[in-house]
C-alpha cells in the first residue's frame, strides 16, 4: 500500500483507557508468568494503535501545516498523550511489583524494566495538565517555523530553501541570504522569545512538581537514558573544548586562508572551496534512481529494502510553503511502514537525506519486523548511530552523485562532520544553562548562547549580521523547542560514525557487517555495550576524542 492511501482513524482514547486498566488490573492479578505476558500484550497493542495514528497525523500535518483536519488530530493526539502515559505509568509499576519479575525478566528484556522505572520517575497525575500545555506550546513553535517565510532575490521562500544559499561559492550571495534569514526571523522576535520563555517555564514547573531543582534532572528522565548521566555528559563536553576545540579551530584557519577570507563568519561555514561546492550533478528522480543501485550494490537486504520504500512512496523531499522545514524519519508501526521526509534544496544536504534519514529507515524497519516492540530502536543516541553511520558507509558511491566533485564532497562532508560536533556541544550546554536558570531574560539567553559560540567555535564571528548578532542563532534549531537535550546524542553518534567511516578504510564489508549488526539489535543492547560490541570506542572513553582530533585531518589531507 502507498503511504498516502493508509487508513487514518481517530486513537479512541476511552477505549485504550479501559484496555490498560483491565490489564493493569490482570496483571496485578495473575496467577502464574503467562497471564501476565499476555496482559502485557494486550497493552503494547493499545499503545501500538496510537503511535502508528499519531504517526500518520503528525505526518499528514506536517507535509501541510494548512491541513485543518489533521492540525486538530495532531492538537487532539498531543492533548491524551499524557493520559496516555499515566495509564503506561500505573501499568509499569504493576509490572514492577509482580512476584513473577524474575521470570520475567528471562522472557522480557530486562531494559524494558528499567524502562518503566523511568517512568515511574518522570510522570505523575499531577502534570498531565503541564505535559498538555508543553506540546501545545511546541505545536505553536512548529506551525509558526512551517508557515514563516523569507524575502530573498526578489521572491519569498521558506527557511529550508534559503539555507541551501549559504552553501553557494559566491560570498556575496551567502551574505545577503545570510541577511535575509536575520531580517526574517527578526519579525517574529517577540513570538520566538514569548514561545520559549512560556516551554522553559511550564517545563521548569513540572521538574519543580515532581521534586527536581530544575528541568534538566527531567529532561535526561524524558529522554530515557539508562547508559550514561549528566556527569558524563558534561565530561564529554571538556573533551570536547581541550581536545576538539583546538584542531577545529587550526584547520579552520587553514581554511580561510584557502578562501582568502580574514574575516571567518557565520555564512562563511557552508563552504570548504574557492571554485565552488559540491553540489549533486543530477535531478532529483536520478537521485533517487542512483540510490536504489548503491545501495543494491552494497547489500541486497539493504536494496531490497529501497525498492519497498520507493514502491510505497514512502518519500517526500519537495520543500514547499506551508511544509515543515526539518527532516525525519518516522514509522507506521501497526502498517510496518517507515517514511521519510525531507525538504531538497539542491545543495549537497539533499544526498545527505538519502543516506542519513535511510540509515533511520533501516533500522526502524528491523525493529519493526524482527526487533523488540518495547526497546525499539533504541535512544537517540543509538538512532544516531544508525544513520550518521549510513552517510559515510556511502562514501564509495558519491561518485554517481556528484561526478567529478566527489572527492570535494567527501572533503565536506568529513569537516562538516568533525566540526558539528563543537556546535552541536553549544546547543547542550545552552539548555543546560537555561533550565538551570528558568528566569533568565531573551536577552540574557541570546548572550549566554553568544559566549559559548565564543568558547566553543572562537573562529567565527556573527558580527554585523541583522538579528543573528544578537545571539539568535539558537532559534530556528527546532531540537531547542520541541525535544529537549536530545542535540548531544547527535555528537556521541557522531563519533561513533567517524569509528565506521575509519573501519571501513580498512575493510569495508566487515565494517558494514558490523554496522548491521548494530542497527539489529537496536535498543535491546545498551549504547555502550553496542560500540564495543561493534569493536568501536564509546565517545564517553578518555582519550575518544583526542584520537579523532588526531585521524581526521590525517584524512582530510589524503582527500
Amino acid at each position: 500500500m502507498k503511504v498516502k492511501d493508509l487508513p487514518y482513524k481517530r486513537f479512541d482514547i476511552n477505549k485504550a483507557e479501559a484496555v490498560i486498566k483491565e490489564n493493569t488490573e490482570a496483571v496485578k492479578n495473575a496467577k502464574n508468568v503467562d497471564e501476565v505476558l499476555k496482559a502485557h500484550d494486550n497493552v503494547l497493542n493499545a499503545v501500538s494503535e496510537f503511535s502508528t495514528m499519531g504517526s500518520l497525523a503528525y505526518t499528514r500535518y506536517t507535509l501541510n501545516t494548512f491541513d485543518e483536519f489533521y492540525l486538530k488530530e495532531r492538537e487532539y493526539n498531543d492533548s491524551i498523550a499524557p493520559l496516555l502515559t499515566e495509564l503506561m505509568n500505573d501499568f509499569g509499576k504493576a509490572m514492577l511489583n509482580s512476584p513473577f519479575i524474575d521470570e520475567l525478566k528471562k522472557v522480557l528484556n530486562p531494559l524494558v524494566f528499567e524502562k518503566y522505572k523511568i517512568l515511574a520517575a518522570s510522570s505523575d497525575p499531577r502534570i498531565i495538565e503541564d505535559r498538555q500545555k508543553e506540546a501545545e506550546i511546541v505545536g505553536e513553535y512548529s506551525k509558526l517555523m512551517a508557515e514563516m517565510n523569507f524575502e530573498f532575490n526578489g521572491e519569498e521562500m521558506p527557511l529550508s530553501v534559503l539555507r541551501g544559499y549559504l552553501n553557494e561559492g559566491d560570498r556575496n550571495v551567502r551574505k545577503a541570504a545570510c541577511e535575509a534569514m536575520g531580517k526574517g526571523l527578526k519579525k517574529h522576535a517577540a513570538q520566538l522569545d514569548d514561545i520559549f520563555d512560556r516551554l522553559v517555564h511550564v517545563r521548569h514547573n513540572m521538574a519543580k512538581k515532581l521534586g527536581y531543582d530544575n528541568f534538566v534532572e527531567l529532561g535526561y528522565l524524558n529522554m530515557e537514558r539508562m547508559d550514561y548521566n549528566r556527569d558524563m555528559v558534561e565530561n564529554f563536553r571538556k573533551s570536547v573544548l581541550t581536545d576538539l576545540v583546538p584542531a577545529i579551530t587550526d584547520m579552520k584557519k587553514q581554511l580561510a586562508a584557502k578562501l582568502g577570507i580574514k574575516d571567518y563568519m557565520f555564512y562563511d561555514d557552508g563552504v570548504c572551496f574557492t571554485d565552488g561546492e559540491p553540489k549533486p550533478v543530477i535531478d532529483k528522480d536520478e537521485i533517487f534512481r542512483q540510490a536504489q543501485i548503491m545501495y543494491n550494490e552494497m547489500s541486497p537486504e539493504i536494496g531490497k529494502f529501497m525498492k519497498s520504500m520507493l514502491d510505497a512512496e514512502a518519500f517526500d523531499v519537495d520543500a514547499r510553503k506551508g511544509k515543515w522545514g526539518g527532516g525525519y524519519c518516522t514509522t507506521f508501526e501497526d502498517y510496518k511502514q517507515v517514511f521519510i521526509l525531507a525538504n531538497f534544496n539542491g545543495s549537497s544536504d539533499d544526498i545527505d537525506v538519502i543516506t542519513h534519514e535511510f540509515g533511520h529507515a533501516i533500522a526502524m524497519d528491523m525493529a519493526l519486523n524482527t526487533g523488540d516492540r518495547e526497546l525499539g530502536i533504541g535512544g537517540s543516541e543509538t538512532a544516531e548511530c544508525h544513520s550518521m553511520s549510513m552517510e559515510f558507509l556511502s562514501w564509495p558511491y558519491m561518485d554517481r552523485f556528484f561526478g567529478k566533485d566527489a572527492d570535494k564532497y567527501r572533503y565536506k562532508h568529513l569537516m562538516f562532520s568533525l566540526s558539528f560536533i563543537p556546535y552541536g556541544t553549544i546547543v547542550d550546554e545552552f539548555q543546560h544553562i537555561v533550565y538551570s536558570n528558568p528566569d533568565m531574560t531573551p536577552a540574557q539567553r541570546n548572550e549566554a548562547y553568544l559566549e559559548l559560540e565564543r568558547k566553543y567555535r572562537p573562529y567565527l564571528s556573527y558580527d554585523g549580521i541583522p538579528y543573528l548578532e544578537e545571539g539568535t542563532r539558537w532559534q530556528y534549531q527546532m531540537h531547542i523547542f520541541e525535544t529537549p537535550f536530545y542535540y548531544i546524542d547527535y555528537c556521541l553518534a557522531q563519533t561513533v560514525a567517524l569509528g565506521f567511516l575509519v573501519e571501513s578504510r580498512k575493510d569495508y564489508n566487515d565494517a558494514l557487517r558490523r554496522y548491521l549488526e548494530f542497527c539489529r539489535a537496536g535498543g535491546q543492547i545498551l549504547f555502550s555495550q553496542l560500540c564495543k560490541r561493534a569493536g568501536l570506542v564509546s565517545p564517553f572513553e578518555k582519550g575518544a576524542l583526542k584520537k579523532i582530533a588526531d585521524e581526521v585531518p590525517q584524512l582530510l589531507k589524503e582527500l
